[in-house]
């Protein structure tokens, strides 16, 4: 169980009763979602231990913003503390007075204590699981391997477009926990939740989506089967009542959607999953028409409602968005913010207007006829395949980072055929390189010209070297960008700053 209540309570009928006056609660991680939970066990009334791996002097600032938060709720100086700190290390003693065991989102359950803790029968929680459960106002939540910020993104805008006070957040931008004192039981929520969210989930959002899945995160997960069952919990606790969106394309979630029927087999570290799905199902598609959701047809996005007409949405090339895979968000977007509340007139309005959230074919400049474009959260191969079949012109591709432990077959032939030079940096540059002459030699046809560099500011002064008028200039590295940034956001800043200082 992940948090000190019955499973499935969630929403306002559930924020009254949060168990945590007094509960000992430990939580690993003093990243953003370590802290988001720290301060709202805090105000819950809860004893709360942070533990995270760096030393105190890493941590002086996070430390003092958290002394300072329970210092104003008068509850430091009490006779037992109810904020403490273990740094350094997470030791197994943490354990031997802890209630509730929460994890930050890097930090993953396969490590000693977490193990420890499942065999003591200490519940686990996170802050995704929490923001569920507690949340003042029904939770909208999204999850995919790809497509899900942006989703998220546009539900939210049309949702504003409707006229609702919306509030977005989760996996991106303020722990939607920070901001439980401005949400109102009548406002909309609207959530990205990433697989190591969801993975201790027991309850789930009242409208939920899965966009796809595909391999990534497997550097973490051990298997395929293991992700895709992360990812299912957004779907295995909905009721009767309860909505969830699926992809009709994708080869898990098609599935889904089609029989009622939640079923993955059995991988690595996982037992096959077998649940119906007894929430009401919408699909979205991009090639065919569905029962109930939204799809393109002739050129236009229509959304179908169950008994009544169908409306059209817009043309889908008056989508501002670039790339087919932006299509089925607009369309995963509309059936969401349609169940919502929202008509179709504000999903047209966003749909034709919205240009993009940053670092996804974020559009930097226009130099000499070069068009340079930042799409750093591509940190997989698939993603990388989605950017490149987002354009038509000749292009120089950025490539590297380091690899999740992912397929890079079907990447290479797809780079093969449509960029024109790779430009390669970071620690995969070997891997990446391989796959692209191991394609050349199974194929029988010449390599893509590539250029290995040290880090991004050398790739970046060798694609400006190469690029030629008309000639589109894509960041799209295909892996995470942990060998030398904080996180993707990171990298593509790093990026936008290195082109626009171009002469």
């Amino acid at each position: 169980m992940s948090a000190l209540a019955a499973p499935g309570a969630r929403g306002a009928s559930a924020k009254a009763a949060t168990p945590y006056a007094g509960v000992h609660v430990t939580i690993l991680g003093l990243a953003r979602q370590g802290m988001a939970l720290a301060r709202f066990l805090l105000a819950a009334g809860a004893r709360v231990t942070v533990s995270d791996l760096r030393p105190a002097e890493q941590l002086t600032s996070a430390c003092a913003e958290l002394t300072a938060h329970a210092r104003e709720r008068g509850q430091q100086g009490a006779k037992e503390p109810v904020l403490r700190f273990v740094l350094g290390g997470h030791p197994l003693t943490l354990l031997d007075k802890t209630d509730l065991l929460c994890l930050s989102g890097g930090v993953s359950p396969a490590i000693q204590i977490v193990q420890d803790a499942q065999r003591r029968g200490i519940p686990l929680s996170n802050d995704g699981a929490l923001t569920v459960r507690h949340c003042p106002a029904p939770i909208i939540g999204i999850t995919g391997s790809a497509g899900k910020t942006t989703t998220t993104t546009l539900v939210g805008l049309m949702l504003e477009a409707a006229g609702f006070p919306v509030h977005v957040g989760g996996n991106i931008g303020t722990p939607l926990l920070d901001k439980f004192a401005e949400i109102r039981p009548g406002d909309k929520v609207v959530m990205e939740l990433s697989s190591f969210q969801l993975e201790l989930f027991d309850t789930s959002p009242a409208l939920a989506a899965v966009l796809n899945i595909t391999p990534n995160h497997l550097d973490r997960h051990p298997s395929l089967s293991h992700y895709a069952a992360a990812k299912a919990n957004i779907l295995r606790f909905q009721g009767p009542g309860d909505t969830c969106v699926l992809n009709a394309e994708d080869r898990y979630t098609g599935a889904w959607l089609s029989s009622g029927r939640c079923r993955i087999a059995e991988g690595a570290g996982q037992p096959e999953v077998y649940f119906p799905l007894r929430a009401a199902r919408q699909g979205f598609s991009l090639t065919r028409e569905v029962e109930i959701g939204a799809f393109l047809t002739d050129g236009t996005l229509v959304w179908r409602r169950a008994g009544l007409p169908d409306l059209v949405i817009c043309r889908a090339q008056a989508v501002r968005l670039r790339g087919r895979h932006n299509l089925a968000n607009v369309l995963a977007a509309c059936c969401l913010a349609g169940e919502a509340g929202a008509e179709v007139s504000a999903m047209a309005q966003v749909a034709t207007t919205f240009g993009g959230v940053e670092h996804r074919l974020e559009i930097i400049r226009l130099r000499d006829g070069v068009l340079w474009v930042n799409d750093s959260i591509a940190t997989a191969p698939e993603r990388t395949v989605a950017a490149l079949r987002s354009f038509s012109e000749p292009i120089v591709l950025l490539l590297g980072g380091r690899d999740k432990h992912l397929p890079w077959d079907e990447c290479a032939e797809v780079i093969s055929s449509r960029a024109r030079e790779v430009v390669l940096f970071g620690e995969a540059t070997g891997l990446i390189a391989e796959a692209l002459e191991r394609y050349a030699v199974q194929t029988g046809t010449s390599p893509v010209p590539a250029t290995r560099c040290a880090g991004l500011d050398e790739a970046v002064a060798v694609a400006a070297r190469v690029a030629n008028p008309g000639d589109v200039v894509l960041l799209a590295p295909g892996a995470t960008s942990f060998d030398a940034y904080e996180d993707f956001a990171a990298r593509g800043r790093h990026f936008r700053a290195l082109v626009e200082v171009l002469p």
